[in-house]
């Protein structure tokens, strides 16, 4: 059993270095499409990434009245300027925040910490608002338990005394995640079509050494050969031209990848959004475009065999 096995593994290595032209064509035919394919397929991994750390990003932002001091324990007597006096309010409105349904977490940010924010992102000229001249707010930053239940949890908050505003991305973050989706639903749905098509080519391609072979075929079934004995070599062949189809593009979708990683991972990592990292991602679509060569190659073959092989 294993001697005839590779027997056919022989044969099918004879075919294609036989076959010439026909074997160059067919392995061109799926390096096309699987360059195509691997760029979807790339597009498709990072987008799903990108928007399961959009997701993870997304918080509700409730800027506080300027007057309300909810996260100072002291407060500016009103009777003496030069005294303080406990806080009746210290966290009342934090507090009420927490009893908002699905909230996570809630994390004060100052007027301060956020102009430094925008310093650090803007430029220095916003060193002008430091001090008394800042105009924002103090803000409680509010992480969810879902991102769909972000919108939820906004229009609580809201409502809240002491909030002046409510901030979660709105319709750019909800469109965000629109395009997230339609690309994944687009993307695979152009990989999947990519694939029937060097499905499509391999076969014709195939079937045209077949038919130069037909007698041959024909021989070996008259002297009681085994349908399965006469396929072996053709699917394996089809195995071949799969495999050796998916070498150059996956080379190149990697080498690609590595450009696109080192010019906009980093501008990505400012906004806590990621690629995904290039250890992760060589395995995955190595892996992925080898595997579909190798069944589209095959599967195109046996297609081919099927007239030649009918009783």
């Amino acid at each position: 059993m294993i001697r005839i096995f590779f027997r056919h593994v022989w044969d099918s290595l004879k075919n294609i270095r036989r076959n010439g032209w026909m074997t160059v064509a067919a392995v061109s035919s799926v390096t096309i499409t699987l360059f195509l394919v691997g760029i979807f397929l790339g597009l498709i991994l990072n987008t799903q990434k990108l928007a399961n750390d959009l997701a993870n990003n997304v918080r509700v932002v409730a800027y506080i009245k300027l007057e309300s001091h909810d996260n100072s324990q002291t407060i500016p007597d009103p009777k003496n300027s030069t005294k303080t006096i406990a806080n009746p309010d210290y966290h009342k409105i934090l507090n009420e925040i927490k009893t908002v349904p699905n909230v996570k977490a809630v994390t004060f940010s100052s007027k301060d910490q956020e102009l430094d924010k925008l310093t650090k992102s803007l430029g220095p000229v916003w060193n002008l608002f430091k001090g008394s001249a800042n105009p924002l707010y103090d803000s409680y930053v509010i992480e969810a338990t879902s991102h769909d239940k972000v919108k939820e949890v906004s229009a609580a908050v809201s409502k809240l005394d002491g909030i002046t505003k409510v901030d979660y991305g709105g319709v750019s973050t909800t469109n965000l995640f629109n395009l997230a989706n339609m690309v994944r639903t687009w993307g695979t749905g152009l990989a999947l079509l990519l694939i029937l098509i060097a499905m499509f080519l391999i076969s014709n391609t195939i079937r045209l050494t077949i038919i130069s072979r037909s007698r041959e075929i024909q021989i070996m079934r008259l002297v009681g050969a085994k349908n399965s004995y006469i396929r072996w070599p053709f699917f394996l062949e089809g195995a071949w031209v799969g495999l050796l189809g998916a070498i150059l593009p996956t080379v190149a979708v990697i080498f690609i990848y590595g450009i696109i990683v080192k010019d906009f991972g980093p501008g990505l990592e400012s906004s806590n959004l990621h690629l995904l990292p290039e250890a992760t991602f060589i395995p995955q679509i190595t892996l992925l475009l080898f595997a579909i060569g190798i069944v589209i190659g095959s599967l195109g073959a046996t297609l081919s065999m099927r007239r030649y092989l009918k009783a």
